[in-house]
């Protein structure tokens, strides 16, 4: 066995020995399914979605399931000194073996690394390329896959587009009826939301925009997302326990899908729409069973203090001994007794996620939030015992002025200013700042990425006022925002950018601005044939041009986002969804 593949069994049985299993697995079945999550593996087993996505597999009575994960950045480097492969995370098999590889994306810059996997398994990248020889169904799903599939489409052979829990299985009983031959592939469009990119041939004009897409395909040239409409029928939370994960020391719940406040920035917020909440006494039961996991109980989703019962439930939790942690608060939704709550058993840090800092930007950006809720919620945390305070803003927004970005610093001195008055004992006070990344099926998506030198001035600005009051400033690189915005905002042609950065070995953030930058003046010059990134980072989008992931349905009206943009621009707001009377944006 080479060093590189000793070295990862050693790793991968070291792992799977610390690993506790909350569900009993199957073995054996007729269908080999490796389920990839393309990052590390201490991220993919903090992702919900990786392992319910798994355990779906795996509990099929016709799945032989393993999993595989990114290498660590050591083994990636002794496979390219080696010339080794990536093998399955429980069997130590070649991924070039199974019938399956089903990858899980949660985020749109592990688009890079679904390339860097299957170059590690001697899997060619391309679809074509795999036409008609004996390699693995390529296929992917998860949040990032939901917005916009594009820059990776000449990839991968078949997407599950929306939430898996019903599509899954579906999938799996449509496969066992077809085999893996390629000519019957076409009996999985009937799936919903099955999205098979060999149908689907874009066009560009003389201008590079893309003008149409063109379908050589059954049924209709669009891609309906899925959705779960009664959440209490899966339970999504912690089902393979392992210390080793950054969330390591909890057990997690998800609370709800969606988020009802509509922030025009968001794109959890409008691709799960219709916003959905798993009932308290569900909630409240899987608490408990967590708590004899775990004395932390992480709560996941997009906006937890409006999650109905939560203040009960984490009083449920602290009377046990335990600890509620949610993911984030909406400062106006805090109530006394969550906040007490929350104060009990050590609670260490909470995070209040004002996103602006100035009463303007909040109206543009429709976060429906005050400033006077904002320092009532700090000072109520405080108050009741939490240590460390984070805030979390973003910076570069559509519409922002640079009285903007300092009020950032203002509201942290206001909340380290009440805190005072009050004689309340504050540990650490920090900012979070992300620069914005404009999504795919948000108010949002024609608007450019700020400039990067833009973004980095305006982070420079801040860290002097924020350094003047003591409070630490955690900011996102522009360089990596940069990048997720070209994988998120990108069409195909982005999938020959992702090859380039692949064969490059281009794996850090600083080396993958170091070679976009070369591809930009590539461009610029006329040489080569890969597009100019900034075509899809900092160019805004015509509100009439085809975008690449309009083939999609996800059931909201394209007007209706453009006249929340159109409100953005006048500071107008918009009312939180109310799924039981509204129907306008469609989703309902």
């Amino acid at each position: 066995m080479p060093e590189t593949q000793y070295l990862s069994r050693k790793r991968a049985l070291d792992r799977i020995a610390k690993e506790k299993l909350l569900y009993e697995r199957r073995s054996g079945g007729e269908v080999s399914v490796c389920v990839v999550y393309p990052n590390l593996y201490r991220l993919g087993m903090a992702n919900l979605g990786y392992q319910a996505i798994f355990q779906i597999f795996d509990s099929h009575p016709c799945v032989d399931a393993e999993r595989a994960f990114l290498p660590d950045p050591d083994e990636r480097a002794a496979m390219r000194a080696g010339n080794g492969r990536l093998l399955s995370f429980e069997r130590g098999r070649a991924l070039s073996d199974f019938d399956i590889l089903a990858f899980s994306v949660a985020f749109e810059t592990d688009y890079l690394n679904i390339l860097g996997v299957l170059r590690m398994a001697g899997i060619p990248l391309r679809r074509s390329e795999r036409a008609g020889r004996n390699f693995p169904l390529i296929i992917a799903g998860g949040s990032a896959i939901f917005l916009n599939p594009e820059p990776v489409a000449e990839f991968v052979d078949l997407f599950l587009i929306g939430e898996g829990e019903e599509m899954v299985p579906e999938f799996l009983a449509r496969f066992l009826e077809t085999g893996r031959d390629p000519a019957r592939l076409a009996a999985l469009v009937e799936i919903a939301g099955a999205y098979l990119p060999d149908y689907f041939h874009p066009e560009y004009g003389d201008d590079g925009r893309l003008t149409g897409v063109a379908y050589s395909g059954p049924a209709k040239p669009t891609v309906s997302r899925r959705f779960i409409h009664d959440l209490d029928r899966f339970n999504t939370s912690s089902l393979i326990l392992t210390e080793e994960s950054v969330f390591g020391d909890m057990f997690l719940v998800e609370a709800s899908r969606g988020c009802q406040w509509g922030c025009r920035f968001c794109a959890a917020g409008f691709m799960y729409r219709p916003i959905r909440y798993r009932s308290p006494d569900k909630l409240e039961a899987e608490a408990r069973r967590g708590l004899g996991e775990r004395s932390v109980i992480g709560l996941v989703g997009a906006e937890m203090a409006s999650v109905p019962g939560v203040a009960r439930i984490a009083e449920r939790v602290a009377d046990a001994g335990g600890r509620l942690s949610p993911s984030s608060l909406k400062a106006d939704c805090i109530s006394p007794q969550l906040a007490a709550a929350l104060g009990r058993n050590g609670a260490r840090s909470v995070t209040v996620a004002p996103e602006a800092g100035s009463e303007r930007m909040r109206k543009v950006i429709n976060k429906n939030l005050n400033e006077d809720e904002i320092l009532r919620a700090a000072s109520m945390m405080v108050g009741e015992g939490v240590e460390n305070l984070k805030l979390y803003f973003m910076v570069g927004l559509p519409e922002e002025r640079d009285d903007d970005v300092l009020a950032i610093a203002l509201l942290t001195a206001k909340v380290l200013k009440r805190a005072r008055v009050a004689r309340q004992r504050v540990g650490h006070v920090t900012v979070s700042l992300n620069p914005f990344v404009p999504k795919p099926w948000t108010p949002f998506q024609w608007d450019p990425m700020d400039d990067p030198r833009s973004t980095r001035r305006k982070i420079a600005l801040l860290r002097a006022e924020l350094g003047r009051l003591g409070a630490a400033l955690d900011a996102e690189s522009p360089r990596e925002a940069y990048f997720q915005t070209l994988v998120s905002r990108g069409d195909r042609r982005v999938g020959a950018i992702l090859e380039r950065l692949t064969e490059r070995n281009c794996e850090t953030s600083g080396e993958i601005w170091s070679e976009l930058k070369r591809i930009r003046r590539e461009a610029e010059a006329g040489r080569g044939s890969l597009p100019n990134p900034d075509f899809y980072v900092t160019r805004r989008y015509a509100h009439h041009e085809t975008l690449p992931w309009d083939f999609i349905d996800h059931h909201i009206h394209k007007w209706f986002l453009l006249s929340e943009r159109r409100k953005a621009h006048y500071e107008h707001q918009t009312k939180p969804c109310d799924v039981h009377r509204c129907t306008v944006c469609g989703a309902c």
